[in-house]
């Protein structure tokens, strides 16, 4: 069963970027809650005037304002956006668009030189994403859109279609997952045919993992291991996706009500205990699917067990008796940390096994930061990113980037010298 995946023309129209300057970001600078406008942003948001008239009914933009630092920074208001010709009574003169947002905690925390991008979806929604520059979620947006790597202080667009339309696959999923974006499953008959022995209970992310890895019986841990690990994950997200859809939609329905009025606190606990699920199940499935790839090329390893101060290194390889084996060779001696996102919580793998000085950590976040991969160098952790997702990163970056495929090879060389 192949997997088939959607286009991202099903949800969006275009999109424009532009680096902030201070007039933009600084409401104080200009008297006004303005965007500098420019003729790119006509290919985007059209030659028509959407603004809150003086009287008659309100044809502004309906809009998401969103804010996308760093962990655990993110931030969305829903509002409007203004376009505009200011000089649509002045035939004599030539036209001067103007972009007005509002003000809200997530134009607040606008500052000069922080990136803004400007999606235009198919009903006319607008998304206006705000990132730090040189981030890993601005990294992320250029390679999905398919934008320039030098973003100026004017805007660039283009319009997503024919020629310029990324196949959603693993990495694009991962990215729309960040702006909240829900993809329609392409083959749901055959996901919910998967999972209907399940019922209205999860089971264990192992028995999860199996069955994802089950269902595609025509991937090859051994031909290819980086493109099974990818195809694996992407196709348990679906299952995962598929069965939480059904759980969620029948808790829902029995509603959330005590005896004097709506159970807030029930409500919100809920939706906490769907975020964590997603975030804990995903890093068990990496693990999974990586001993599968280990298992497959008959590689010696140990999953999760202790080395020093009850740090316990996701993989070691060959084995937990040789690294507490003061005899054994350290040379010979490897690890490999696991996250499905790195953030900031790569340097937890530093200190997972002293006896090796040079680390190996495995993610599936695309683009992540020079400014990080540049320090993982400098600590002597080696990032290991499954071949497809190098395209996500900048060219240099790509030299030093290692794909499983030679991780493999470095840790069967050594276990061929055993």
């Amino acid at each position: 069963m192949a997997i088939k995946r959607g286009f991202l023309s099903e949800h969006f129209e275009g999109i424009a970027v532009k680096r902030l300057a201070a007039v933009d970001a600084n409401p104080e600078a200009s008297n006004q809650h303005e965007v500098t406008g420019s003729e790119p942003l006509l290919r985007i948001l059209g030659s028509k005037d959407r603004k809150f008239p003086k009287g008659g009914a309100d044809d502004r933009f309906p809009a998401t304002y969103i804010w996308l630092g760093g962990e655990q920074e993110a931030m969305s208001e829903e509002g409007f956006l203004s376009w505009y010709d200011s000089r649509r009574n002045q035939p004599k003169r030539s036209a001067e668009w103007r972009l007005y947002y509002q003000s809200n905690a997530v134009t607040e925390l606008m500052k000069p030189g922080d990136v803004l991008f400007l999606a235009r979806k198919p009903d006319g929604h607008v998304l206006f994403i705000v990132t730090p520059d040189e981030s890993t979620i601005r990294n992320q947006f250029i390679w999905l859109f398919g934008l320039d790597e030098q973003i100026g202080m004017k805007f660039e667009s283009q319009e997503i279609g024919d020629g310029n339309d990324a196949e959603l696959d693993f990495a694009a999923r991962y990215i729309l997952d960040e702006l909240g974006i829900e993809l329609e499953e392409k083959e749901a008959d055959k996901l919910d045919r998967l999972i209907e022995k399940f019922g209205l209970k999860f089971p264990t992310t192992t028995v999860l993992s199996g069955l994802a890895r089950s269902s595609l019986p025509e991937v090859s841990a051994r031909d290819d291991p980086d493109e099974a690990l990818l195809l694996w994950m992407e196709r348990e997200e679906q299952l995962f996706r598929r069965l939480e859809r059904r759980i969620v939609a029948e808790r829902i329905a029995q509603g959330f009500m005590l005896d004097d009025g709506a159970d807030v606190d029930g409500f919100i606990g809920f939706s906490l205990s769907v975020q964590n699920r997603r975030k804990s199940r995903a890093g068990a499935a990496l693990e999974n699917h990586i001993a599968a790839v280990l298992e497959a090329n008959e590689i010696r390893f140990a999953h999760g067990v202790e080395t020093e101060n009850r740090n316990k290194p996701d993989f070691l390889f060959p084995g937990q008796v040789e690294y507490r084996d003061a005899a054994f060779p350290t040379a010979l001696l490897t690890m490999l940390g696991s996250k499905s996102t790195v953030k900031d919580r790569w340097r937890q793998v530093l200190s997972e096994a002293i006896r090796i000085e040079r680390k190996h950590l495995l993610t599936l976040e695309p683009g992540v930061s020079e400014h990080q991969t540049n320090e993982m160098r400098t600590k002597l952790l080696q990032l290991v990113v499954p071949r497809r997702l190098h395209q996500t990163y900048r060219p240099h970056q790509q030299a030093w980037l290692m794909d499983l495929s030679a991780f493999l090879a470095i840790v069967t060389e050594r276990e061929r010298a055993l």
